[in-house]
């Protein structure tokens, strides 16, 4: 087993690696920001190594100093958590360069995936439903029209390269698509540094499953059930559920089989997430996240498995273990995720925490690096905390839930708890019936 890695990201997901690799016997390297110098995953770390000026782009984004970092410190492997690095194909292939191990799929998934046209025909051939659509980038505005006309409007306009709602556009009629193809085109280009954008149908009440994988490189695969990621706000994930309210045992099977049968194909390594739009019983294929998910803890409070321990195991050649009978799902869980931002206008609030108090009790777990005097910094991503509940069935989740939230407090900056709160009293959530448009209505967003 590796003796030292190195933990190639900040704030919780750090943290949450960190434990894994305690409870190992593994000994971490933090690395940081000059703005994260006080952060808990640091202060945690067996090691620590200040890689470079705030700006994600100086620091947590710079191959040079992260790999630079590890051969200083003697480490064995590089875990990318998620975000920033994790799904660089470039970043994997210069690591094993280097001779550290990748904690995490082959470089060569990373980077068909990370293609959303070439990844969408590759689960095609594999066998994966995928939804109508281009079939590969849109050259012009004369294309765009033709394909539209022949799928029908509304059309969703997607960025080959992105993720997280960027260069994502809707036009609702060929009056609208040629503006939608022009913006979409110019944040493709800001945002991922590659311009090229493809069409789909845009489904009219779908819900976003997805389906956790694990595979070991030796043929293995299972999949560990789907997560129920429809609460979203301009295509960011707000909170998750597992299993789905929407699904039945038989769905359930039949899609987590295709799933891990496509990765199994396509001779995939480490953990994976495909995900799906669902609608009038249909799956449509949209994009492989070839990386741990933020939303991963409510899959290990149904199963009991330690997905980052998992994923260390098979980089480091382990094979897994344990077939897909041996997989068994318990309860109902709850991601709720807790962001520095205004519940209402969503306006980012970075502050120094005042009180600090988080809920605990059976069934409660809270992934955060918050404590009292800390200063959430203004240069990253806003999720601060997750608040993840689970119980013997969706009600009482639902109820652990509600007093979790009561209990939560987080002085000195306005946080997404209160928004929370609201979900917990609408009808149409506690009886598990919305889709992906469902919040942005609730709270006045348009798309």
């Amino acid at each position: 087993m590796f003796e030292k890695v190195l933990i190639a990201n900040r704030g919780e997901i750090a943290l949450r690696i960190q434990r894994a690799c305690r409870e190992m016997g593994i000994r971490t390297v933090a690395v940081h920001s000059t703005a994260d110098e006080t952060a808990m995953h640091v202060r945690l770390a067996d090691e620590s190594i200040c890689i470079g000026p705030p700006a994600a782009k100086d620091s947590y984004l710079s191959m040079p100093a992260i790999l630079t970092a590890a051969a200083i410190s003697n480490a064995d492997a590089i875990h990318p958590g998620y975000g920033f690095l994790s799904e660089n194909a470039d970043f994997a292939a210069k690591v094993e360069e280097h001779d550290f191990t990748f904690i995490g799929p082959k470089p060569e998934h990373i980077e068909l995936m990370g293609d959303k046209i070439a990844a969408k025909q590759a689960v095609k051939d594999a066998g994966i439903p995928v939804v109508p659509g281009s079939d590969g980038g849109v050259a012009d505005v004369a294309e765009a029209l033709k394909i539209a006309n022949e799928i029908g409007y509304p059309i969703l306009i997607k960025a080959t390269a992105g993720g997280g709602g960027r260069g994502m556009k809707l036009a609702h009629s060929a009056d609208d698509l040629p503006e939608c193809l022009s913006t979409a085109r110019k944040e493709a280009e800001a945002y991922f540094g590659n311009p090229e954008v493809y069409m789909e149908k845009y489904l009219g009440k779908p819900r976003h499953i997805e389906i956790q994988i694990l595979a070991d490189g030796f043929g293995n695969v299972v999949h560990l059930g789907e997560r129920d990621c429809s609460l979203q706000r301009r295509h960011q994930k707000v909170l998750e559920e597992a299993p789905s309210p929407a699904l039945n045992d038989d769905a359930r099977q039949k899609i987590g089989n295709i799933a891990a049968e496509a990765v199994r194909k396509i001779g995939y390594r480490s953990a994976g997430t495909i995900e799906f739009l669902y609608e009038n019983g249909e799956f449509y294929f949209i994009e492989m996240n070839t990386r741990l998910q933020v939303e991963h803890p409510i899959t290990e409070m149904i199963t009991g498995l330690d997905l980052v321990r998992e994923m260390i195991r098979i980089a480091n050649g382990a094979p897994l273990g344990y077939e897909q009978k041996d997989v068994r799902f318990s309860g109902h869980a709850i991601e709720c995720r807790i962001n520095a931002e205004h519940p209402e206008t969503f306006m980012p609030s970075p502050g120094t925490i005042g009180d600090y108090h988080a809920p605990g009790g059976l069934g409660v777990r809270v992934d955060s690096g918050l404590y009292s005097g800390y200063t959430v910094p203004s240069h990253y991503d806003s999720m601060i905390a997750k608040l993840i509940v689970h119980g013997t069935n969706r009600n009482e989740c639902l109820m652990r839930l509600r007093r979790s939230l009561s209990e939560y407090v987080i002085d000195g900056l306005d946080t997404s708890i209160p928004l929370h709160q609201k979900l917990m009293g609408e009808v149409d959530f506690v009886n598990g019936d919305y889709d992906i448009h469902w919040l942005e209505k609730l709270v006045g967003l348009k798309e």
